[in-house]
């Protein structure tokens, strides 16, 4: 079952700048992506709501629990964090990477079980990443790796994903198959997740259920893509770059204005 995450009234000061203005939002279950210009506040809401950045104001909750008094290991079974650089050794098998999605559940003197090998299996098949899990991630590619990070986030089976930027690097067919593969999960019957990803990509970020509209630090559209203020936040904040139309099915896509 996914806690539900709230933030309250979050600012976030980095130097003399208020990065974040006031956000208030509720993270449930679903496929949420987190659009908006260069240097809106997108990676910085991000790691406020993962509890990985210091707040100047507000709070983020929980299940009903301040991030700031929940011990890191109970937090880390409730919420997967994605960053928008990941940090793993090359020399690492892809499967050894992906096992280490698996601390949050044994911790690190832990001893991985059938469960734990079938998680890891789980997430590598998702990601399809099973076939070259013996190579070493300095082997891989841009897109490969990435695919690499993203099966250990899921290893993890947090109910809760933040994912900054996990379509980097992937080609169109793997981006459309990461985009099928957050609705899957989001939607997963026996065990729906919340999955927020911050994109750039904002052909894919309309396939979401829902989308958070972020500029200049302050959240201003929150909504379905068919909604049209969502549909006209996005054009204003993206200086009237892009046009919001419907495709043959009806569902908006993402035109440029020349």
């Amino acid at each position: 079952m996914v806690a539900p995450l709230r933030a309250a009234e979050v600012r976030v000061l980095l130097g003399q700048r208020e990065v974040l203005q006031g956000v208030s939002l509720d993270v449930g279950a679903g496929w949420t992506a987190l659009v908006g210009p260069n240097g809106a506040g997108k990676s910085t809401l991000l790691r406020a709501l993962a509890g990985l950045q210091p707040l100047s104001g507000g709070r983020v909750v929980l299940g009903g629990v301040d991030l700031r008094t929940m011990p890191s290991a109970e937090r880390a079974r409730h919420l997967a964090w994605l960053a928008q650089q990941g940090d793993v050794s090359g020399e690492l098998s892809v499967r050894e990477t992906v096992e280490l999605g698996r601390i949050a559940r044994l911790g690190l003197l832990g001893t991985p079980g059938a469960v734990d090998r079938a998680a890891v299996d789980r997430a590598m098949a998702l990601t399809e990443c099973t076939p070259w899990q013996q190579r070493r991630l300095h082997e891989l590619s841009g897109g490969e790796r990435q695919r690499v990070l993203l099966a250990r986030v899921l290893a993890t089976e947090a109910p809760l994903l933040l994912l900054d930027e996990p379509t980097t690097h992937l080609d169109a067919p793997h981006q459309v198959a990461l985009a099928r593969l957050f609705r899957r999960l989001a939607h997963d019957a026996a065990q729906p997740r919340a999955v927020l990803s911050v994109l750039h990509d904002l052909p894919i970020a309309l396939q979401a259920d829902r989308l958070l509209v972020l500029d200049q630090g302050r959240l201003c559209a929150d909504g379905p893509p068919t909604d049209a203020a969502v549909q006209a936040a996005l054009v204003r904040v993206f200086d009237h770059a892009i046009r919001i139309e419907p495709d043959a099915n009806g569902r908006p896509r993402v035109a440029l204005t020349l």
